[in-house]
């Protein structure tokens, strides 16, 4: 990160909380001095320290709030460094800009993967007809990325993810210790983008990258807002068996019919159902489209920055705020979803609590959380019917039945006795039955 130490330190601390995982993040340590006068030297320094330490082959470079408040020419440096330092010629150095005052995360990862493209992406003049670019957003897990590729592989095409944390943030251990990122997409890889015969762009935030994908290329893309619902799927699958002439192979047609069961069995519990959601766009509309179809209420619904794919929510209102405005409105919601700074406002409100989203720091396995495909969402159909059936009203003894019955002004005498006293009761024995039990 091109500023302040502290401000790299507070997003390494972000992710490894989230990931539990080693990030390879460096700082140009940018002082008070240096703010002003400007920051290429340190650039360099920064730069040229990672080369003769690592030698990578690509170097990712984003801005903070503080050099792009200086308004720091980070394109220019980046020539500059070339010219002064012909051994990196071999190296990308990928700048984007990025200061934290302007969008939220989801508008950072979009500008990245953009830089990414406009980098990297050259047009092609083979194509490999099997080969699909895959853009994936922000929202999507590692494990969503495993699954993504298993949906795409089992139709018989090689998709290239754009970029791939699933080979470095899904919780393996390494046989050797290194310095950069595991496994992700190689630089060959980025390079030959334009050879693919299509490219999928999963959520709203991809739009600009998908974009400029063509442009650069002329590679054609098409747009999923989610991967996430029944119609979602069904869209994807058929889409992948259209591009590849291929029949939806039979285990997807399985997994199409347990999530038809499991979403008929939750119902019952989430039908009606009030719910709070605190979440970046995409993965709003993600989880928001689903418990629609699962009959809830969206009662309160915020998010961090602007997207065309807010209209669609099916709320009143989607407010774009912070977790303050999602308490306020989240009173009297019978289940909150948001990431795991929430937790307090959950125990405040005394409603159930969905962790989704960046970060999730207090539960294990965020890297694993698998919200999308048939088999993702049956699963989270699970959960969320699970959520609401473990807050149920639970009948016991000590609910269902007063046991002190009174005597009241209703009740009426009947005799207990068999009449002639020959059972060995008396024949004047009576009892009060009541013409009424509170239960």
């Amino acid at each position: 990160l091109h500023g302040s130490q502290g401000c790299t330190s507070f997003g390494l601390v972000l992710f490894v909380r989230h990931f539990r995982e080693m990030i390879p993040m460096q700082t140009t340590a940018m002082n008070e001095v240096t703010t002003i006068l400007g920051g290429m030297e340190n650039i360099e320094q920064a730069v040229m320290n990672i080369w003769e330490r690592a030698k990578p082959a690509i170097i990712g470079l984003a801005s903070t709030g503080l050099t792009e408040t200086k308004g720091d020419d980070v394109d220019a440096y980046i020539k500059l460094i070339r010219a002064k330092h012909p051994e990196i010629a071999e190296m990308d150095i990928i700048y984007a800009s990025t200061p934290d005052y302007v969008g939220a995360f989801q508008d950072g990862w979009s500008k990245a993967v953009v830089s990414i493209v406009r980098e990297m992406a050259v047009e092609c003049s083979v194509k490999t007809m099997d080969r699909i670019n895959v853009l994936p957003g922000s929202h999507l897990t590692p494990a969503d990325i495993w699954e993504i590729r298993e949906i795409i592989e089992s139709f018989g095409l090689t998709p290239v993810f754009i970029p791939d944390i699933s080979g470095s943030l899904d919780g393996h251990i390494p046989e050797d210790f290194t310095p950069t990122t595991l496994g992700g997409t190689t630089r060959q890889e980025l390079r030959t983008m334009g050879a693919a015969r299509a490219t999928i762009a999963i959520g709203q935030q991809m739009h600009a990258a998908a974009i400029e994908l063509e442009m650069k290329t002329g590679v054609p893309y098409i747009m999923f807002d989610s991967l996430t619902g029944l119609a979602n799927n069904d869209a994807f699958l058929k889409y992948l068996a259209d591009l590849s002439g291929k029949p939806v192979p039979m285990k997807y047609r399985r997994l199409r019919s347990q999530l038809q069961d499991a979403m008929l069995d939750a119902h019952f519990f989430t039908g009606g159902k009030k719910v709070a959601i605190g979440a970046e766009p995409d993965l709003l509309w993600a989880l928001g489209s689903l418990l629609s179809d699962m009959g809830c209420e969206i009662t309160a619904a915020v998010t961090t920055t602007q997207s065309p794919i807010l209209e669609k929510l099916n709320t009143p209102e989607v407010l774009i705020g912070d977790l303050e405005d999602l308490e306020n409105r989240a009173k009297n919601c019978d289940l909150l979803i948001t990431h795991s700074h929430g937790r307090q406002m959950a125990h405040r409100l005394h409603i159930p609590f969905l962790r989704y989203g960046i970060p999730t720091f207090d539960r294990l396995g965020a890297a694993h959380k698998l919200t999308v495909g048939y088999r993702g969402t049956r699963d989270l159909v699970f959960e969320l019917g699970n959520t609401f059936l473990a807050h149920e009203h639970e009948v016991t003894p000590a609910t269902w039945l007063n046991t002190e019955i009174p005597s009241t002004p209703d009740s009426e005498e009947v005799s207990a006795s068999c009449g002639s006293g020959s059972c060995g009761c008396s024949s004047s024995a009576e009892i009060t039955i009541p013409q009424t039990v509170t239960l």
